[in-house]
């Protein structure tokens, strides 16, 4: 399969993931976590799915499409290392989704990142608060959800908080 064509696939398992999450989470309260803002596209369609929460958004850097930019102050830039903890002393255990995009070449780094959000994200997902991700994040506190019909296993990742 072309990079291409493998993009594409990831994507649209990213979409029908968040689609999912949405109906999921409905009568769930709390806040929206995007972490990595990228160029937009996500948090825009987070916005659509979510009119009505707050969508707090991680990234090094803006690189963002000028309408697909938060508020400053639902935008916390940096490592994931340094701003969750302040996101955590803002806003307590009230995340209802956690959507996480993070895969790269550097498989050694993805294991580390994933370990590093399990501990963070885990006291901050509400029961019944879905993680979205495309890659493995496990958490002792966490179970795994099936994924939308046509989606890979593998492909994406949908785990609920269960306290």
């Amino acid at each position: 399969m072309s990079r291409l064509d493998s993009f594409i696939r990831r994507m649209q398992a990213q979409r029908a993931c968040l689609d999912s999450a949405a109906g999921l989470i409905e009568d769930v309260p709390g806040v929206v976590l995007e972490l990595g803002l990228g160029n937009g596209r996500t948090y825009d369609h987070l916005r659509e799915l979510f009119p009505g929460r707050r969508i707090i958004v991680f990234d090094r850097e803006v690189r963002a499409h000028p309408d697909c930019i938060p508020d400053d102050a639902d935008l916390f830039l940096g490592e994931f290392t340094e701003a969750l903890p302040r996101v955590f002393e803002q806003v307590g255990k009230t995340v209802a989704l956690a959507h996480a995009d993070f895969g790269g070449g550097d498989a050694d780094r993805v294991a580390a990142t994933a370990k590093f959000l399990a501990e963070r994200l885990a006291p901050m997902v509400v029961a019944g608060g879905v993680i979205a991700s495309d890659q493995n994040i496990p958490a002792d506190t966490w179970e795994s959800l099936p994924l939308p019909d046509g989606i890979s296993v593998g492909r994406y990742h949908l785990r609920r908080a269960v306290s």
